[in-house]
């Protein structure tokens, strides 16, 4: 109603009153004084003390105002980023557009109550405030050090700001720019963005329904003289494969043979659906081979950017200089939320909650699928995660298909951006955890299914 009144009036124009708008609409000063807060936050109007509230001069620019910003493309000569295969993978899809792409957990499927407590009592903890230790707060890394098996303890833990930063890093800690990672192919184009941005060579080694194939992975590292793999053994984003266990020893001691790191990306820890999940691969590290990326930022929400990583020797001195150097410490009031978050039986809860309703998400999605989309062939119905991995039929290529899926109203992510290399197949990665509700996903189908035939008729 303000935007509709300041829209009539002109630059220095007088508002009604706090008091005329109370009782004008029947709402609460509260109310009022929040509306007032937007609105001088966006420029929008102009509160003098003890005089009142008035319109603000309208912001204009013409063209020839505009600033002439073209001098950088030559001062950021010889040092080239490309966001790649990231770009845009965070974003939320527009009102309207039913949301089978991107990572996260719907709000409903969140513990928001839980956090919201956590976040109170946080506030209210002596020293809440003060700086946070540079490794992170003691108890928060004992957590971490438990989860990860007892081999490790807290020492080999540094907390992080959630999953995405630490993978930065740690590629900067680990490889030197212009030399060679191995990375499973598919595999996560976040990781994929991190590692250009560092200046790496991504190498692709093949998966098969087991996960990446260590005879492949033996020959990859002869071959490119790499010293650092990046994986995920526990829910492969986007295959949904779990690395099988007679694999996980031989992938270790290949990159142990090569005198490489292995990173393991191990941020579905808590995404399983219900039956049992493997212990990482550091559980079993004996000589600090592996280095571990894990996070509560999945299970949790978006905003709860707190994570870890688990390394032993000289590379954890490393990390720990990298961390002065880049942030100093990751905010404490976070730390002591997501320490009371993960402290109490509301946690433990949540997650029994979430694995059963990932589950039956999962479950209903594969069911629409086959039944709507016979031709769409999932690499295999995961037992954790957040996606299906779809092969299409012959006929559809990926980037087409998810461009018309969004001209008709779903969001999903092409097959494309998750190889590193040539890709062998055209597949598309759909989310059943981002949607409001199993009608949703039905509908989601649905639209996917019009988006198909008419990619099919172009």
């Amino acid at each position: 109603m303000l935007r509709t009144e300041i829209a009539r009036l002109t630059p220095g124009d007088r508002l009604p009153s706090s008091r005329e708008l109370t009782a004008r609409h029947g709402v609460s000063p509260v109310t009022v004084s929040r509306a007032f807060a937007q609105l001088s936050a966006e420029g929008e109007v102009v509160t003098r003390p003890g005089s009142g509230t008035y319109v603000a001069p309208r912001r204009t620019r013409s063209a020839a105002d505009a600033p002439d910003t073209s001098w950088q493309a030559v001062a950021l000569a010889g040092h080239a980023f490309d966001p790649g295969a990231a770009d845009g993978l965070s974003d939320a899809p527009p009102p309207g557009v039913i949301a089978m792409a991107g990572g996260y957990l719907h709000p409903s499927l969140r513990p928001e109550r839980a956090l919201s407590a956590a976040l109170a009592r946080a506030a209210r903890r002596p020293g809440a405030w003060d700086r946070a230790p540079a490794a992170g707060l003691a108890p928060l890394r004992a957590v971490f050090a438990q989860a990860a098996g007892s081999a490790v303890g807290p020492e080999d833990v540094l907390v992080t700001s959630g999953g995405q930063g630490a993978l930065s890093m740690l590629f900067r800690a680990l490889a030197a720019p212009g030399s060679p990672v191995l990375v499973e192919s598919p595999t996560y184009p976040g990781a994929l963005a991190a590692a250009r941005a560092a200046g790496l060579r991504p190498v692709a080694v093949p998966m098969d329904g087991d996960g990446v194939r260590p005879d492949l992975l033996a020959d990859a590292f002869a071959v490119t003289g790499a010293r650092l793999l990046y994986c995920q053994p526990t829910f492969h984003n986007p295959t949904g494969t779990v690395l099988a266990p007679a694999r996980r020893r031989q992938v270790v001691d290949v990159a142990r043979a090569a005198g490489a790191f292995l990173l393991e990306d191990d941020f579905a820890r808590h995404l399983g659906h219900g039956g049992r999940v493997p212990l990482p691969l550091v559980a079993d590290d004996r000589d600090g081979t592996v280095v571990q990326l894990t996070s509560l930022t999945k299970p949790a929400s978006p905003s709860l950017r707190i994570g870890a990583v688990i390394a032993r020797g000289p590379v954890m001195r490393r990390l720990q200089g990298m961390r002065r150097v880049d942030d100093f410490f990751v905010a404490r009031p976070l730390q002591e939320a997501a320490l009371e978050l993960v402290s109490t039986p509301a946690w433990d809860r949540h997650l029994r909650t979430l694995s059963a309703r990932l589950r039956e998400r999962c479950a209903a999605l594969a069911a629409t699928m086959a039944r709507e989309l016979p031709d769409w062939t999932p690499a295999r119905i995961p037992e954790g995660g957040l996606h299906l991995w779809v092969q299409l039929p012959p006929g559809l290529e990926d980037s087409a298909t998810a461009d018309a899926a969004r001209a008709h109203g779903v969001a999903v992510n092409a097959g494309v951006r998750y190889f590193p290399a040539e890709q062998p197949g055209a597949c598309l990665r759909l989310g059943f955890a981002a949607s409001e509700d199993l009608a949703d996903l039905a509908e989601g189908v649905r639209r996917l299914g019009e988006a198909a035939r008419a990619c099919a008729t172009a």
